[in-house]
Formats: structure tokens, sequence, C-alpha cells
């Protein structure tokens, strides 16, 4: 069995992610989305809400995972990597362009929830 490279938390990426990570080159890049930690905006109602009421929960879930931004940065500029977005979107996620190295970097942080490969999505017939 071949030993890996770089130590990815499994909680963080998945066993799939991690092994085509493993195969790229020191220098090779690849896009992922990187879900940030973001405090519980939920208002705990069921009810449905205003259009005012959501677009604040936006902004608090884009306040939330901004807090993040300078740790991301950091780390990206350590390993030659850059974000795709200026600011984390509605969900909490960022689009980042990085290499191996810098996802298992990302991924130790704290800050990072979760990372996802940037696939391309194609309609099924």
């Amino acid at each position: 069995m071949r030993q890996r490279k770089f130590k990815f938390p499994e909680e963080k990426i998945s066993p799939q992610f991690a092994a085509r990570l493993d195969r790229l080159g020191p220098q090779q890049k690849v896009r992922a989305i990187v879900l940030l930690g973001v405090q519980n905006t939920e208002q705990g109602s069921t009810k449905r809400q205003s259009l005012t009421e959501r677009q604040a929960a936006i902004e608090a879930t884009r306040r939330s995972a901004g807090q993040a931004l300078g740790d991301i940065d950091d780390i990206l500029a350590r390993f030659g990597g850059q974000r795709l977005a200026e600011m984390p979107d509605a969900l909490g996620s960022l689009p980042v362009e990085t290499t191996a190295a810098g996802i298992s970097a990302l991924a130790a942080s704290e800050k990072v929830k979760a990372i996802l490969e940037d696939q391309g999505i194609f309609l099924l017939r």
C-alpha cells in the first residue's frame, strides 16, 4: 500500500478527494470549495421568514464566515493559492485554488468545517 504524502482528516475531506490530491505533483493546483465554520444564526422559528429576515440571515452567515478570511488568506499565501471569490457566499462557502499541501493546511484549520472538490456539474439524461 502506498504511503500518503499528506494527512487529510476524513471528517473534512472525502477519501476519494484525498486520493486525487495525493496523486498531484507538488506545484499542481486544484480548485476546491472550503466550507467555513459559522456561528448558528438560526432564529429557531418555524414560520416563513420575510425577505428582510432572509437577507439579514444571509448577511449574518457571510459576516460569521468572513471572520475566517484572514486565516484562510495566510494559508493560501503560504502555498501559492488564492481565493476565487471575494467573500463567502450565503452558505459560508468559499472557492479556492491551491496545491494539495495547501488543502492539507486548510483542512487542519479550526476555521474550516469541510473541503469539497470543485467539480463540474452535468445534467444526466
